[in-house]
């Protein structure tokens, strides 16, 4: 199969870009309250340690990515059925971040076109990207990304210029103890974002300088939970908790709070910009890891499925939940606990098990 290379660089801006995804859409650790973004911060010390996780697991067998070590561990034909259920994983994560987006343009931006339009769309575009390669979205992302800095700092600058911000929405600090922080921690964080970093198990045989890749995998999983927190805070301190967990997409209706002089106002395409770009890393990585499920059981190279998969997405998308409202309940509720924790922590921490017994076994004979 045709080798793929990235840079530390590009390793460092997918990373980010793949955090914020889905997480900068609907906002995450609104159990915490107003101490969401307190929650997110400490959340870093999570995405660090499942990040180092996956890299230690593939870094066992060099070269090789998650489904080969399935086929080191226990065999080919087992490993082909656990490659199948992962594959149908990610297809299914892929389409809930496409509906993500198509919900986030069919109901905030553009409502008068139907969201199977921008499903289509958006997973043929993806499947495009994908089958010109890893290394052109990995250059996608690294060309984009200080863009994405450019426009948080523009967001936070004008927040505070319209004076809609107001820091006493943080108030009281911990003012419900740590348990909630906990709660959100262990109950939602660790799973979403963090968790589906088990994607970048079938990118990290591509990085070129193994020796800085996970220096550089740490700091993409700090700059993303650094800026996850500034969108917590600053959503808390313009909206407030109530509004902030009423509202769909609070980083959208935040932005849409702005006014600077009659003149800056309702800057809709900067927050677009900050959600469409993580969503499409996102959701275009999770293609990739399906894709490369494929590769693996039929030994044929991945770009031979790109179009089909991202038809069945796009379709997917729309047919994965009923409405918006079924669409986050079903995310927070049902797939943390029966797909999240089987796929991203079970089955990885077995292997990474069965795999250092047979390395030792093999030392000492």
């Amino acid at each position: 199969m045709e080798k793929e290379n990235i840079s530390l660089g590009q390793l460092l801006t997918l990373l980010i870009n793949f955090l914020l995804g889905s997480a900068i859409v609907v906002g995450i650790g609104g159990d915490a309250k107003n101490d969401a973004w307190l929650a997110v911060g400490l959340s870093t010390f999570l995405g660090v340690g499942v990040i180092w996780f996956f890299y230690t697991l593939t870094n066992q067998l060099e070269g090789k990515n998650l489904f080969q070590i399935m086929e080191f561990c226990i065999g080919r034909k087992p490993a082909i059925i656990l490659t199948f259920l992962y594959i149908i994983y990610f297809i299914y994560i892929s389409s809930r971040v496409v509906r993500d987006f198509g919900e986030l343009m069919a109901s905030a931006i553009m409502p008068n076109t139907p969201i199977e339009v921008f499903s289509m769309t958006f997973s043929l575009l993806m499947g495009y990207v994908i089958y010109l390669g890893i290394e052109v979205l990995a250059r996608t992302s690294e060309v984009f990304t200080p863009y994405l800095f450019i426009f948080y700092l523009l967001l936070a600058i004008f927040l505070f210029a319209s004076g809609n911000a107001n820091i006493e929405q943080i108030q009281p600090i911990l003012g419900e103890g740590i348990t909630p922080i906990f709660k959100t921690l262990f109950k939602d964080l660790i799973f979403f974002p963090f968790g589906e970093l088990i994607s970048f198990t079938v990118i990290f045989s591509s990085v070129t300088n193994k020796k800085y890749s996970l220096r550089f995998s740490f700091i993409g999983v700090g700059i993303a939970s650094f800026l996850l927190m500034i969108a917590s805070f600053l959503m808390i301190i313009t909206l407030g908790v109530d509004s902030m967990l009423r509202s769909n997409f609070p980083l959208l209706s935040t932005g849409r709070n702005i006014s600077v002089g009659n003149f800056i106002e309702r800057i809709d395409a900067i927050v677009v910009f900050i959600m469409m770009l993580g969503i499409f890393v996102k959701g275009t990585i999770f293609l990739f890891g399906g894709l490369k499920g494929l590769e693996y059981i039929f030994q044929l190279p991945y770009r031979y499925f790109v179009l089909p998969i991202s038809t069945l997405i796009a379709l997917f998308s729309v047919l994965v939940s009923i409405d918006f409202a079924d669409h986050i309940q079903e995310g927070l509720k049902i797939v943390p606990y029966y797909l999240h924790f089987p796929f991203q922590f079970c089955i990885p921490v077995i292997l990474f098990i069965i795999l250092l017994w047979k390395q030792k076994k093999k030392r000492s004979s």
